[in-house]
């Protein structure tokens, strides 16, 4: 068998899912590679009575910085995960979409084949996506550090009570309001919850760090764009009943009393996409939104005038 390691991470909690996974394993045991997946997700196809043949577990067998690049089998959720399995190594991350809009995926179901085909091959491009760094401050010490693909969001903790938060970039404050919360975004993240709370899309070329308010009782709390250097930060403040709440990507979470600081910057750690098309992002938004774009012409030529 081939030194290649391919890891393969999918949503087994969906029969389509393990179906694919089990025929994705096919392929590359056709191509004399072994598998790669985590015990967890290995331990539910088995459960499942589906057979993958020879596969290695990821951290046991295989470590997370020889794997040459990851198959995700789901929709973003699934992305996600892989992002945390893989983040901090080299291995690209290509997306085959099996969930509902599937943002971050390349493909989709009719085209799992010819992914694998293309990631055997290496015919693919790689970005690069910008990350978080986010720690939480309470006094003067820095109690717990994460990061996000998507978004850091620090959210009210009970549905009845509202977050008093001061926003702040830079160590100079900009506004204080009572909310249900507050999403600081990458770009990649834009088209995630901090599209539902109102952000802008921003193109995942743009370098650029997001802070959406949601549901502000304020004159001001329009949602900001600034710089990938800026450091953004969100306290809670004592006047708070209650507590809130951090998330990260929605995956990873810690309790935030009052006078917590929530600090969010540019994290060094960027996660890699494999890419296997050119097409603008224009059209990726058009598609996975379904948005309406009949009549149009495309721009005036030399003819038309």
């Amino acid at each position: 068998m081939s030194d290649r390691h391919i890891l393969l991470v999918s949503h087994t909690g969906r029969q389509d899912s393990i179906d694919a996974a089990v025929e994705v394993c096919d392929l590359l045991h056709a191509a004399g590679l072994v598998p790669v997946m985590p015990f967890d997700e290995y331990a539910d196809v088995r459960r499942a009575e589906a057979s993958v043949g020879q596969v290695d577990i990821l951290n046991v067998d295989v470590q997370a910085d020889q794997l040459e690049i990851v198959i995700v089998l789901g929709g973003d959720g699934t992305i996600l995960r892989a992002a945390e399995l893989v983040r901090g190594t080299g291995a690209p991350i290509v997306g085959v979409n099996l969930g509902h809009v599937g943002f971050l995926a390349e493909s989709e179901r009719d085209g799992l084949h010819a992914t694998v085909e293309r990631a055997l091959s290496g015919d693919y491009k790689v970005e690069e996506r910008v990350t978080l760094q986010v720690d939480v401050v309470v006094g003067h010490e820095v109690v717990y550090s994460s990061w996000a693909l998507n978004e850091a969001t620090i959210e009210k903790a009970s549905r009845e009570r509202m977050l008093e938060v001061v926003t702040e970039v830079d160590g100079r404050p900009l506004s204080s309001f009572g909310c249900d919360g507050v999403v600081v975004s990458t770009p990649t993240g834009s088209t995630a919850y901090s599209f539902s709370g109102g952000g802008p899309v921003v193109w995942p070329d743009v370098d650029a760090l997001l802070l959406v308010p949601l549901s502000a009782h304020a004159l001001f709390s329009r949602p900001i764009v600034v710089g990938p250097d800026r450091v953004l930060a969100v306290e809670v403040l004592r006047r708070t009943s209650g507590v809130g709440v951090l998330w990260c990507d929605g995956r990873r979470t810690h309790d935030l009393p009052p006078g917590a600081r929530v600090e969010v910057r540019r994290s060094p750690d960027p996660v890699r996409v494999a890419r296997l098309k050119d097409a603008p992002f224009t059209d990726r938004l058009v598609a996975k939104f379904q948005l309406p774009v009949a009549g149009w012409r495309g721009p005036a030529t030399e003819d038309d005038a």
